[in-house]
């Protein structure tokens, strides 16, 4: 679905609504102009249109039409064939959304076609809407004077800002699981922290892989917009040191909480063995003056059967002082 198409001129919006091509055409009249195609979840036949009045490489098309792509920063050369006229920069940004009460990282993908007199966005999922990102610039005349750029880095920038607000959601839950594991309970949390653990390392492959081709295509910009995205490529790299930071002690909690899990069910098991232990004994007694033996002179004694129980008694409440001393009870 085609979300909005406009085309930008010395960094103002202009207030016709063209066609993909006479907004190219327009676009290619004024030194300072581009076209920015936004695209919601598009059929191939959208994409197709886009394709062949922009020049986008057929490969590139096929990924934003799947989706589940990986995270990635392509150049595609300019090729005759595919009747492009210019180098277009593929970029493919996972967007995250953390849903709290299911403790889920909603993963989704952005991607963006980036030419010098155009921007295709193409998104999937319902996260990171680009419909703030694409106000805040038209509000910000000077830097959509950078062109393609500055619509590449509102979007990452965005993207990369809701990572930090996940990174809140996770850091949350993450703190609860510490105090779980080390509170005294004596519940198995391992459910809790292996599902957070795999949500978190999925989170990391959307943003791990995104790094160094950052870094490279820094190499490329001039100090101007460099500054922009260096401020982004940091930002990431602080993403990712605490996504590491989390699996460490996550890990750590697992560890600690399966072998809280064990020290218990050793002192259960110790429990249960002292009781059974203390009904032995009179279990045995009882069972020695329930044979029926002939000769058993102190089944003929007044005080034999106080005595017996007494017996039990005594030899009951030594082994509980016992086992107490201990600490199996």
């Amino acid at each position: 679905m085609i979300v909005d198409c406009a085309v930008y001129e010395a960094g103002r919006r202009a207030p016709e609504r063209l066609p993909l091509p006479e907004a190219l055409a327009r676009a290619t009249e004024h030194p300072d102009a581009f076209v920015w195609l936004g695209l919601h979840e598009p059929t191939f036949e959208e994409l197709e249109e886009a394709q062949e009045v922009f020049g986008l490489h057929p490969l590139a098309v096929e990924d934003a039409v799947h989706a589940h792509q990986r995270p990635k920063i392509e150049r595609y050369a300019a090729s005759a064939e595919d009747g492009a006229s210019e180098d277009t920069l593929f970029v493919v940004l996972i967007t995250a959304r953390y849903v709290d009460p299911q403790e889920v990282v909603d993963l989704n993908e952005v991607m963006l076609f980036i030419g010098d007199r155009f921007v295709v966005t193409v998104r999937h999922g319902e996260a990171a809407a680009l419909a703030d990102t694409r106000r805040l610039l038209e509000d910000s005349p000077d830097r959509l004077r950078w062109g393609p750029l500055s619509v590449l880095h509102a979007v990452m920038d965005r993207v990369v800002d809701e990572y930090e607000t996940v990174l809140e959601g996770v850091d949350a839950d993450v703190d609860e699981i510490e105090h779980q594991v080390f509170g005294g309970s004596r519940r198995s949390h391992a459910e809790r922290i292996f599902k957070l653990k795999r949500e978190a390392l999925d989170f990391r492959k959307g943003v791990r892989p995104l790094v160094d081709p950052l870094e490279d295509l820094l190499s490329g910009f001039d100090d101007e917009i460099g500054a922009y995205f260096r401020d982004v490529h940091d930002h990431l790299l602080r993403v990712g040191e605490h996504l590491d930071t989390y699996d460490g002690i996550l890990v750590s909690a697992l560890t600690a909480n399966l072998a809280q899990v064990g020290v218990t069910q050793n002192e259960d098991m110790r429990k249960i063995s002292a009781i059974a232990g203390m009904l032995a004994v009179p279990t045995m007694i009882a069972g020695i003056y329930g044979m029926n033996f002939e000769h058993m002179p102190e089944l003929h004694w007044v005080a034999s059967y106080p005595m017996v129980l007494g017996l039990m008694a005594v030899a009951v409440g030594l082994l509980y002082l016992n086992f107490k001393k201990r600490g199996w009870l």
